[in-house]
């Protein structure tokens, strides 16, 4: 018995088609296989290149904090720097240390204060329009007997380095009000380890200390003096920690900018408060304490800033005139005496101070000591000293009503 086979139309488009997507459907695992391997290969690739910049335990990144600084500057083993710089050897005596004051641009008169026996010279760089190829002139030309220095006009590298590489071994840095300031100061003013000087020669270690004892790279870091002024109430209130900073050497008590920045004055007790509490700054770290050389009298001030060249000629020049004026009268020449030798000192102070103001508070001590000194001489020198006054007052307008308050308080008639 047959059965009825139904029969379908062959058809060659359909069989094709039917091939065509059995091929692609086996042929789709593989091909995404394929896909897949090449993307690893990719990433094999990219993170092959990743370690090579990444360093292996073995190459590990240099670290400058984990580096231990070598020995080619220190001093031979049982030797210590010798102390070549006459600023920092009367320091270490216990002072006084002497700083005259320059602001001129004459080399012949920075010699003259170098050989007049300071132990260093203050060129004042701060205030002046002195140019470092002019200064560097002044301490090719005399680098002694007092030690070069220099007020540099802030804590940066181009000031200090310029002061340093040029000969300077005493290096004041004004208005220092931070520990960041302060920091800078030490930074540009020493060799490593202790700062970031550096090495760029100059005529400070080729020619001046090129033959000191020692070297001059080894035994720097132990003979520069950096004093830092405290000269505002910011610096005052950080006074402290400025002066725990190694290689701060003192704290320079600036008695005119603390009036300035306070309002008050010698003698007035917030005024004195400030100056105390740099004091106590200083003792505290175990540093030198400086001021003007006024206050040589006052307790705990090691070193100071003496003179200007110009105070020094016309104090020089009044007690030239002076003796002469003795002299004169004592051959018999004179129809009289010309007072005493004590008065005579006293003029002439007030001459080199008052003549020709540069610091009113050198000015004004000079008039509280002439008034004082005047109650125990005689008549005839207590009216020179009054006479001389009289004169100040009418010269300097700006600082008359002071002059003449302090006069008349210590008993002097400038009427």
């Amino acid at each position: 018995m047959c059965r009825n086979i139904e029969m379908v139309p062959f058809s060659l488009k359909d069989s094709v088609a039917r091939a065509n997507l059995y091929t692609v459907e086996n042929l789709r695992p593989e091909r995404e296989t394929n896909m897949q391997n090449k993307m690893l290969s990719v990433l094999a690739v990219a993170f092959s290149i990743f370690l090579s910049f990444t360093p292996s335990p073995s190459e590990a990144q240099f670290r400058a904090d984990d580096f231990e600084y070598g020995s080619r500057f220190k001093m031979p083993d049982g030797e210590i720097a010798e102390i070549w710089n006459p600023a920092k050897r009367k320091l270490l005596e216990g002072g006084p240390m002497i700083g005259g004051t320059v602001r001129a641009t004459d080399p012949r008169t920075y010699c003259a204060m170098a050989a007049a026996g300071y132990d260093f010279v203050w060129v004042e760089m701060q205030h002046e329009a002195t140019s470092w190829e002019q200064v560097a002139r002044f301490w090719r030309t005399c680098p002694g007997p007092a030690a070069p220095g220099a007020r540099v006009a802030y804590a940066d590298e181009r000031e200090i380095q310029h002061a340093t590489d040029m000969g300077a071994a005493v290096i004041v840095v004004p208005t220092v009000d931070t520990v960041e300031e302060a920091q800078a100061a030490v930074d540009w003013t020493y060799f490593p380890p202790i700062g970031r000087r550096s090495a760029g020669g100059g005529q400070g270690s080729g020619e001046i200390w090129n033959n000191v004892p020692g070297g001059y790279r080894q035994t720097w870091n132990d003979n520069v003096v950096l004093l830092l002024m405290i000269e505002t109430l910011e610096g005052v209130e950080n006074a402290r920690e400025i002066a725990k900073i190694p290689g701060v050497t003192g704290l320079f008590a600036a008695s005119g900018d603390l009036g300035n920045f306070s309002g008050f004055g010698e003698g007035d007790a917030e005024y004195e408060a400030l100056i105390t509490e740099v004091v106590t700054a200083t003792k505290e770290a175990g540093i030198h304490a400086c001021a003007p050389l006024r206050w040589a009298n006052r307790p705990d001030f090691t070193c100071f800033q003496a003179a200007t060249e110009a105070a020094n000629i016309r104090r020089g020049a009044a007690a030239e005139i002076q003796q002469a004026e003795e002299v004169f009268s004592n051959t018999g020449g004179g129809a009289s005496s010309r007072g005493s030798s004590e008065a005579g000192s006293i003029l002439a102070n007030l001459t080199a101070e008052c003549g020709s103001i540069t610091y009113e508070d050198d000015c004004y001590s000079a008039v509280r000591n002439a008034a004082t000194s005047a109650s125990s001489l005689g008549a005839e020198d207590s009216a020179r000293i009054s006479r001389r006054v009289r004169e100040l007052i009418a010269a300097n307008p700006s600082q008359a009503t002071r002059i003449r308050d302090i006069a008349s308080g210590g008993g002097l008639d400038v009427r």
